[in-house]
């Protein structure tokens, strides 16, 4: 079984024994799998601890038997293992920012977190740490020409803003194409929402459009990671393996105007396997990576 299906399946283990106690024996004992080898695991593939994780969906669980006026809020807290009333109410303050007595009250309701996607990469194991691969790599020069947009993550829907423009790119090349395809994420500014996107294949096309542009993208010092799905299913986890990469490989960001680089195989398959590559500085390396 891949690492990934069995965190896979571990998720889903939770869910359905979400009002029993779990802990970190009792989860990793139903794989049969050494409790500290699935304590780093789970935390590489999903970016917080596994008690963190159980917590949070006994939280999310609790939104919807808060609803029932026949449940007191002790009884919810003893339903979901939380040992005592006063844990539940502090542990529910600190996720949404209200206290469940608060939320019965108002009679509002607090939308469900669906089960979390387990994001698919390779991993490795360094001194005893499990984090997602990577490769520190020169990323060579390109011209890619495209559609280029400004997204802002605190207006925009971002994703659907992404995947709108690609496919306006993809109804203007010819469909016999099969080039490889660049998403280039710049000028992300500090504390801004605010960021450019260029979508585009590093072949030359004729788009008479004001929002194409031929950019040349030069060489680059960067780490790389290898991901599968949808080019944007990724979310935090990419943040969190990105910190837990600097962390253990004791590298630094470069101070360039490219945040990151995404790269796909080919441009009429965006859901398959693909390669970020972020830009660090050329540091003498003291680690085998």
């Amino acid at each position: 079984m891949e690492h990934y299906e069995v965190i896979e399946k571990a998720v889903y283990y939770i869910e359905n024994n979400i009002e029993e106690s779990l802990s970190l024996d009792s989860v990793a004992n139903s794989f049969n799998i050494s409790k500290y080898y699935f304590h780093r695991l789970f935390s590489a593939m999903m970016g917080c601890s596994l008690n963190h994780y159980i917590i949070s969906r006994k939280l999310n669980a609790s939104v919807k038997l808060i609803q029932n006026e026949n449940l007191s809020l002790t009884d919810i807290a003893l339903q979901l293992n939380f040992g005592t009333p006063s844990s539940f109410t502090r542990a529910f303050k600190r996720q949404f920012g209200i206290a469940p007595s608060t939320l019965r009250k108002r009679g509002e309701m607090i939308p469900q977190t669906p089960i979390p996607s387990v994001v698919k990469r390779p991993i490795k194991n360094i001194n005893g740490d499990i984090v997602t691969d990577f490769t520190l790599t020169d990323f060579e020069a390109v011209r890619v020409c495209g559609i280029a947009f400004e997204v802002d993550l605190a207006t925009d829907d971002y994703k659907k803003k992404i995947r709108s423009h690609s496919k306006m790119l993809l109804n203007h090349i010819d469909k016999n194409i099969n080039s490889s395809c660049f998403v280039i994420y710049s000028n992300c500014q500090p504390n801004s929402t605010r960021f450019n996107v260029l979508f585009g294949i590093p072949l030359d096309i004729q788009i008479e459009k004001p929002y194409y542009f031929t950019v040349d993208v030069p060489s680059l010092f960067c780490s790389k990671f290898k991901y599968f799905g949808d080019l944007l299913d990724i979310g935090d986890v990419f943040i969190t393996d990105f910190a837990r990469f600097l962390k253990i490989s004791k590298q630094e960001t470069e101070d360039s105007h490219i945040e990151l680089i995404q790269v796909f195989e080919n441009i009429h398959y965006l859901d398959s396997a693909y390669q970020i590559y972020v830009p660090i500085k050329k540091l003498p390396i003291d680690l085998d990576v």
